[in-house]
């Protein structure tokens, strides 16, 4: 038999030395494959029990005391103010005072032309002298009677007739003067003077009005004592005990952007309206400058007093559930424990607690739903713990 030629021998040790090195590489890939695999594996395992534990961001308490205001609403009103109407009918003959206008006590405002009250002043000042004389007659005719009893030309009986004619004579002149001092009263009525000092607010007649006495429509002239102003407002049950006699507060209005006016509460109604729930409450502030307005809205700012040490934690840090109100705090082992706490104060995004929280306790800022106590965490920032953002997003 003939020998192999050599190129037959080199191209079958060529193709033996290929096949062993792609087995050789395949052996590689599937090493390596199922290498990653376990890395792969092992880590998910690791990442996996890790968020089996929560992460929480945990601060302790501020303890200190925040203050706290709350705004209402208010109407300023004058401080004294008279509704003033006419006593007297008659026509105005004069007005003295447009609105704006700065008056002081027993200032003229306006003059009312009275015919009919001077025609029954004058019929009054008749039968006052008609009365005087007939009073004048009858006492003589009683001092002739009494100067006849001694010869007996006058009776006893006729004495008596003449005594009462004249007492009764005397009576009729009491009560024509009782009328003439009724009509010169009502007489000086004709002047309309402001009572106080103050600013006319209203003016509601003219030159030839027609006045009808009484307060049947509406007032003649409306004088204000703005130099102090009320405001009015009413307080929620809850906040009365806060706000007490004295409580200063702060007033704005809307045509005053930015400014502040002192006000101090001065009475309270001491009683809760049952339709609103609120007590009805009298600040006064001071408007000697005149810049405030009767009549205005008002924003009422109350300061409330606060303790200097309290235990504050922020509102999304409670626990609502059906055995009551708990905050969640993380022990030195960073195990879970709920405190039951009461609260105090709100304070809006903070609650002040009242009881059940120490100031050293490490609060859950966001307890996690479902936690309970027991419960193992990572605290937010400590060694061997991821970040909070970083925790958040996985």
């Amino acid at each position: 038999m003939a020998p192999e030629p050599a190129s037959s021998a080199v191209s079958r040790r060529g193709l033996w030395i290929a096949a062993v090195s792609t087995a050789a590489v395949a052996i590689v890939v599937v090493v390596m494959g199922v290498t990653t695999r376990r890395m792969a594996d092992a880590k998910l395992s690791e990442w996996t029990e890790a968020q089996a534990v929560p992460v929480v961001a945990v601060a302790t308490p501020d303890t200190v005391g925040k203050r706290t205001t709350f705004e209402l609403p208010g109407r300023l009103e004058a401080y004294s103010q008279a509704q003033i109407y006419a006593r007297v009918n008659g026509y105005v003959k004069d007005w003295k005072a447009d609105i704006g206008t700065s008056v002081k006590a027993g200032d003229l405002l306006a003059e009312i032309d009275a015919p009919d009250l001077d025609q029954q002043i004058m019929q009054a000042e008749a039968a006052l002298a008609s009365a005087q004389a007939n009073s004048k007659l009858s006492d003589a005719t009683l001092s002739r009677g009494q100067q006849l009893i001694p010869s007996g030309a006058v009776s006893k009986q006729d004495l008596d007739q003449r005594a009462a004619d004249a007492g009764n004579k005397e009576g009729l002149v009491k009560s024509a003067q009782a009328n003439l001092d009724r009509l010169r009263v009502l007489e000086q009525y004709k002047r309309i003077t402001a009572p106080f000092d103050g600013l006319v607010t209203v003016r509601n007649t003219d030159l030839g009005a027609l006045i009808n006495a009484g307060s049947g429509g509406p007032p003649l002239f409306v004088v204000s004592d703005t130099s102090r102003l009320r405001v009015y407002v009413n307080v929620p049950q809850s906040y009365v005990p806060s706000v007490r006699i004295g409580t200063k507060a702060h007033i704005s209005v809307p045509e005053y952007p930015g400014r502040q006016f002192s006000a101090t509460v001065e009475a309270s109604a001491q009683a809760v309206d049952a339709a609103s729930g609120t007590t009805r409450m009298l600040l006064v502030v001071d408007n000697a400058s005149g810049e405030l307005m009767s009549g205005a809205f008002a924003n009422v700012s109350f300061d409330l007093p606060h303790p200097e040490v309290a235990i504050n934690v922020p509102a999304s840090a409670l626990i609502f559930d059906r055995n009551g109100l708990h905050v969640a705090t993380v022990d030195n082992d960073n195990r879970v424990l709920l405190k039951q706490v009461t609260i105090s104060r709100d304070l809006g995004k903070e609650v002040e607690i009242g009881s059940g929280l120490a100031a050293e306790d490490r609060v859950i800022e966001s307890p996690p739903d479902g936690i309970a106590s027991g419960d193992e965490v990572r605290v937010a920032g400590a060694a061997g713990s991821p970040n909070a953002p970083e925790a958040a997003a996985r």
